[in-house]
């Protein structure tokens, strides 16, 4: 183990329930910048790359915020009256 790694930020994983874990994206986003993260954030093995994988996090967590725990609705289509003739 080099002394690079002693002194070097933590990994932690991504956590999009996690006020700070947002904020650090923010600030990415903000500035196009780590160098003021605290920690480094870690790729899931599934994910190609860091900033898709926190996306997809923040989407699902939106949504999840917004329309409820994976609760997809059916969308009901309405179909306007016809008139009869006659």
């Amino acid at each position: 183990m080099s002394r690079l790694q002693l002194f070097g930020r933590p990994f932690v994983v991504f956590d999009a329930n996690n006020k700070d874990h947002r904020l650090h994206y923010h600030n990415f986003v903000t500035t196009g910048s780590w160098g003021q993260c605290p920690v480094r954030f870690v790729v899931d093995d599934d994910h190609g790359d860091l900033i898709t994988m926190i996306q997809r996090n923040l989407i699902k967590y939106y949504s999840n915020k917004e329309f409820g725990l994976g609760v997809v609705k059916e969308q009901q289509t309405i179909r306007p009256k016809q008139k009869r003739n006659g």
